[in-house]
C-alpha cells in the first residue's frame, strides 16, 4: 500500500510539471539556450531587413559583383586564380565559412566567392549572397597577417549575415511607403522600387554605427571559431587609425572611431577567447 500511494504521489508532481505554464515553460527553455550559447549576443536580425525579398537583394549584389569583376579584369586588376595573396584569402574563407552559416540558413545556398582586385584602396567587402572582395591596398598597405586578414573577412561576412543591406533598404521603404501602408503594400511596387534604387549602390552602401559595431563582434567570433586569433581584432584597428589621420571624429562618420571599435572588442574577448583556445588545443 505504501509503495501504491508513492507512485501516486510521484504520478501527481509529474502531473504539475507537465501542467507549468505554456510561457514559464517556453522562458525556461529560452533561458537555457541563451544560456548554452557561446560567444556573441547581438540578438537577432533587424525586423526591417523582413521588409524586402532576399532573393531580389541577392539577386541585384550578383549583378552588381559581376559587372566589377568585369571592370576589373578589363583593367587588368583582377588577381588570377594562381596570385599568392588570392589564394591566401580563399583559405582563410573556406575556414570562416563553415561557422557563418549558424547565423543565418540563407547562407548555406550562398554562392561565395573570393576575389582580390589590384587598387591603392584600403577596403574589403562582402555583398549580400557571399560575394567578397579585397583590394590589395587593404593588404599592402596594413600589412595584414592571417589573423588580421581573418577579422576583416569575418567583419565583412557579417553585414552579409546580419543583412544589414536589406535593413536599410527595408528602413527606406518603410519610410517611403509610410507605416500605414506597408502592410498593403509589401512586396509590390514601391518595395520592388527600393531595391531597384539600393542595388546599385550595394557596392559603396554605408552601414550605421550600430551595424558596424554588430559587424566587428560577429566577425571576431567567426574568425575565433575558425581557429584566428580574436585579439588580432586590437591590432588590426590600431593599424586602421594609423592609416586614417585626419578623419573626422566619431560624431560626423557613420562608423566608430578606432578607439571606440578596440573597446568594445577588448570587452567582448572573454566571450570568443575560449572557442579560439579550444581550436587551437584541439
Amino acid at each position: 500500500m505504501a509503495i501504491a500511494l508513492s507512485s501516486s504521489l510521484a504520478l501527481g508532481r509529474r502531473n504539475r510539471l507537465v501542467c507549468l505554464p505554456l510561457f514559464l515553460l517556453l522562458g525556461l527553455l529560452a533561458g537555457s539556450s541563451s544560456w548554452a550559447r557561446e560567444g556573441v549576443d547581438v540578438g537577432k536580425n533587424s525586423a526591417f531587413s523582413h521588409l524586402v525579398p532576399a532573393e531580389g537583394v541577392e539577386r541585384s549584389s550578383l549583378e552588381q559583383y559581376a559587372q566589377m569583376l568585369e571592370q576589373a579584369a578589363e583593367k587588368k586588376a583582377l588577381a588570377s586564380k594562381d596570385h599568392p595573396q588570392l589564394r591566401r584569402l580563399r583559405e582563410i574563407a573556406n575556414k570562416i565559412i563553415p561557422h557563418a552559416l549558424s547565423w543565418n540558413p540563407r547562407a548555406a545556398n550562398w554562392q561565395w566567392e573570393v576575389n582580390l582586385i589590384g587598387s591603392k584602396q584600403i577596403n574589403a567587402f562582402c555583398m549580400p549572397g557571399g560575394k567578397i572582395a579585397f583590394y590589395t591596398g587593404i593588404l599592402d598597405q596594413l600589412k595584414l597577417n592571417d589573423d588580421e586578414v581573418a577579422m576583416v573577412m569575418g567583419h565583412e561576412i557579417a553585414h552579409a549575415l546580419r543583412e544589414h543591406a536589406r535593413e536599410r533598404m527595408g528602413k527606406s521603404a518603410a519610410t517611403n511607403i509610410g507605416a500605414s501602408l506597408l502592410t498593403q503594400l509589401l512586396g509590390l511596387g514601391q518595395v520592388g522600387q527600393t531595391v531597384t534604387n539600393y542595388g546599385a549602390q550595394l557596392l559603396t552602401l554605408q552601414f550605421s554605427r550600430d551595424n558596424e559595431s554588430d559587424a566587428d563582434l560577429v566577425g571576431m567570433e567567426l574568425a575565433a571559431r575558425a581557429g584566428y586569433d580574436p585579439r588580432a581584432g586590437v591590432s588590426l584597428w590600431q593599424k586602421m587609425s594609423a592609416a586614417n589621420k585626419g578623419a573626422p571624429p566619431q560624431w560626423l562618420s557613420t562608423h566608430p572611431s578606432g578607439s571606440t571599435r578596440i573597446g568594445d572588442i577588448e570587452a567582448n574577448l572573454p566571450k570568443v577567447l575560449p572557442l579560439y583556445e579550444r581550436i587551437k588545443t584541439n
